[in-house]
């Protein structure tokens, strides 16, 4: 399939997530997987922090299918290892972090590298190569700032390099400001999103829901 799949535009809040993209830090275009909120329960009220949308590059319907055509939406869903095998799958992929309420760099890269270097060490694979991507990882946010509407984008490449830009406009830069090579950094944030435990529920739904939909027709 080399051309993107038809698939519609997602709104959550103000962000609108169109239907193909083409992001920093690669040449490919990608196709919109599915996207979802954050949030949390505060006071019984659900307040929803940032908008995720997450694009995969064109070959990834052919790569996935291949072990889950013909699994519906909830199976997908309920599927730890489906969502492993984005993660870690021979494709491109990118994803979007738009807030709906302001954040600081500080805030978000703390919390995200916190959770990755728990999941290391939970594993064992926690290493002075993790230390140094996670200390890059941090410096790059040291000094952003994030008002409603304004995106953390990241680009990965199935080689390991994890590339970081940022967007206050909602238009995509051309370039990341720093890649980072390092493959468990660049997994770690995607599955952090999407994997056992990730933080938006509502984008692994809607990931799970339009590959079931596009396995039909690979």
């Amino acid at each position: 399939m080399s051309s993107p799949p038809a698939v519609t535009e997602i709104k959550i809040e103000s962000q609108v997530f169109p239907p193909s993209v083409k992001p920093p830090g690669t040449t490919n275009s990608f196709f919109l997987g599915g996207a979802g909120e954050r949030g949390l329960e505060i006071e019984g009220k659900f307040i929803k922090f940032t908008a995720i949308g997450v694009y995969l590059q064109v070959s990834a319907v052919e790569s996935l299918a291949v072990k889950w055509k013909g699994k519906s939406a909830e199976e997908l869903t309920e599927s730890v290892e489906f969502f492993r095998d984005i993660v870690s799958g021979p494709f491109e992929k990118f994803t979007q972090v738009t807030m709906i309420l302001p954040l600081t760099g500080k805030q978000y890269s703390e919390k995200v590298a916190e959770n990755c270097v728990a999941y290391w060490k939970a594993v064992g694979t926690y290493t002075d190569a993790e230390a140094k991507a996670v200390e890059k990882f941090l410096e790059v946010f040291q000094d952003e700032t994030f008002p409603p509407g304004a995106s953390i984008l990241f680009t990965q490449s199935p080689h390991g390099l994890l590339t970081i830009g940022f967007s206050k406009d909602g238009l995509l830069p051309e370039t990341g400001k720093v890649v980072i090579e390092n493959k468990q950094l660049s997994e770690a944030v995607l599955e952090s999103i999407i994997g056992r435990h990730g933080v938006s529920p509502a984008a692994k739904q809607s990931l799970a829901a339009r590959m079931s939909a596009l396995f039909k027709e690979a």
